[in-house]
């Protein structure tokens, strides 16, 4: 157990992915120490592990952080809940378990904007290395990571069905979405294996636990990076109820995510002038661009209710359903239960000049309210459509000193009018869809937004009332050399020695897909940085760089 002036060589701020990875390939070195700190909790809440229990661990305070956005205009005034995980995996630990890199064109503009080492060329390799894939080793694929990739375990005939219709609306059928051009109708790949989540924590922590140079710690409040000469040398944390110093004679590297880490910045004195003076901190470098530049997925959630086949809403709301699919998933892991929340997916073109793919649809075979809430009593299937490349942009920033305070998340949705233009291509491309010969035998009925919306501002309207988060925020910490940059492209943080942010919040933009994979990425690509550069250690052994607790 370390004491309140313990020195690592590395100390790691977030157990997420991101977290999870770095510590593992940071601490393969026997002479480094590495220290992973987590604000939230074990990973051994049953409903993780089932792939189902995505509908208990979100919004629960076990698992998730239960943050809220502000009050969005784009949405008519609602504020969503923003999903973030709260135990060791992070989001991998709650998330929908899909299987996506994004689009290669994604990381070549990543490297066109200065960014040396992210094109695809670059990072395919990190991908790969990462991962476990079910059908092995490939041109595209790795078989021998830690990341496991498997197919998933059970259909349903309406999401066939629903293929079918993509299919005769000149959406072509494909089998792998991972491949660089993700355009095309398909079941997406989960990660789990033989029917159970396979999160950060089981792929990358749990293997290496036993390392006698990695120290894990759950339940640790980071508050904020601690300055020596202007260099980055020790983090300040609450732990068991006292405050305590630990030091990093390398380097610290946030991996807090894209609320977490720009809120640690800003407590510790670096971003936003005005911010800090405001909150009454000390600026110690002066980052405009922390908080800033946030990316999120916006999703429309259109509902169909349909008749002749059965869906999860009727077997959920069955004791006898309910029974049947828990003794499915006891007999061999499949069935409902080992179902990923979206088994469908979908990459389109919203209209003819985009250049790639710039709509992804998430189809299930439910439907609800919002997350949260029960199933509706009907037979249906949600399309749920997201603008992969939104122009709108939001801030996450601190309100307080006190770390406990909730921060202010405002991702400012639809708030660019070529954002409300996608909205409503977005709903007239499913509706052709839906209109398909393929789905006629199911008789689909617009439950939601309701087919008597027509009109481009009707349509817009609803994109703002039917609207919600798919929990990808990104950006908060971006990566490049512009004035309201945060981290170079070796994600050190612009004049400050010693720290690093390696997670989602470096994305100069967001990626054509889900978020978790590329995220891992990021972390193997700063582990190979850390690793490839000089095995600088500073002097601590007068501990003058570790806070008083």
């Amino acid at each position: 157990m370390p004491s309140a002036d313990s020195v690592f060589d590395f100390v790691i701020v977030g157990a997420g992915p991101a977290g999870c990875l770095l510590a593992n390939r940071l601490s393969a070195d026997p002479s480094c120490r590495v220290l992973l700190l987590e604000a939230g909790g074990r990973d051994n809440y049953p409903w993780i592990h089932i792939p189902v229990g995505y509908l208990y661990c979100i919004g629960n305070p076990r698992t998730d952080w239960c943050f809220k956005t502000e009050a969005q205009v784009g949405l008519g005034g609602r504020s969503l809940g923003y999903p973030r995980g709260k135990v060791l995996g992070g989001c991998s630990s709650i998330n929908g378990m899909i299987y996506m890199r994004g689009q290669a064109a994604d990381y070549d503009a990543w490297a066109a904007q200065g960014n040396a080492g992210w094109a695809w060329s670059d990072v395919l390799p990190l991908f790969k290395a990462c991962e476990n894939h079910h059908a092995g080793e490939t041109d595209s694929h790795g078989a021998e990571g830690e990341w496991r990739v498997e197919q998933q375990r059970y259909s349903w005939p309406i999401l066939d069905a629903f293929r079918e219709a993509a299919q005769q609306s000149d959406i072509a059928t494909v089998a792998d979405f991972n491949t660089g051009d993700n355009q095309g109708c398909g079941y997406f790949q989960v990660n789990q294996r033989s029917g159970v989540r396979w999160n950060a924590s089981k792929a990358f922590l749990r293997p290496v636990l036993k390392r006698p140079n990695l120290t894990v710690l759950t339940d640790v409040q980071v508050d904020q990076v601690v300055l020596a000469d202007g260099r980055a040398s020790a983090v300040k944390a609450y732990w068991q109820g006292k405050w305590h110093g630990f030091a990093a004679r390398r380097e610290i590297i946030l991996c807090a995510g894209s609320v977490g880490s720009p809120g640690i910045l800003q407590r510790s004195g670096i971003g936003p002038r005005k911010l800090l003076e405001d909150l009454g901190i000390a600026v110690r470098k002066e980052l405009p661009g922390v908080g800033g530049n946030l990316q999120d997925h916006l999703q429309l959630r259109l509902v169909y209710q349909i008749r002749n086949t059965r869906t999860l809403n009727q077997m959920a709301n069955s004791l006898f359903g309910k029974m049947g699919m828990g003794l499915r998933y006891l007999y061999d892991r499949s069935g409902p239960l080992a179902m990923a929340p979206s088994q469908l997916g979908a990459f389109v073109r919203s209209d003819p000049q985009q250049a790639t793919a710039n709509l992804q649809y998430h189809v299930q075979p439910l439907s609800l309210e919002r997350f949260g809430e029960p199933l509706h009593q009907f037979p249906a299937f949600t399309a749920s459509v997201c603008n992969l490349r939104p122009k709108s942009r939001g801030r996450i920033d601190i309100r307080s000193a006190d770390m406990t305070a909730a921060p202010l998340i405002d991702p400012n949705y639809l708030s660019d009018a070529e954002d409300l233009r996608v909205a409503a291509q977005s709903v007239r491309l499913t509706r052709r869809i839906v209109q398909a010969p393929a789905l006629a035998a199911f008789s689909p009925v617009e439950y939601l937004p309701g087919s008597a919306l027509q009109t481009e501002e009707e349509l817009q309207e609803a994109a703002g009332r039917i609207g919600t988060t798919i929990f990808h925020p990104v950006g908060t910490c971006r990566m490049g050399s512009g004035p309201l940059d945060v981290v170079d492209d070796q994600l050190r943080v612009h004049g400050i020695p010693g720290l690093r942010v390696a997670d989602a919040s470096i994305m100069p933009q967001i990626v054509s897909g889900n978020t978790c994979s590329p995220t891992l990425m990021i972390a193997a690509k700063a582990a190979q940085l850390i690793l490839k550069g000089a095995a600088t250690r500073i002097n601590l052994s007068d501990r003058s760089a570790i806070p008083t607790p």
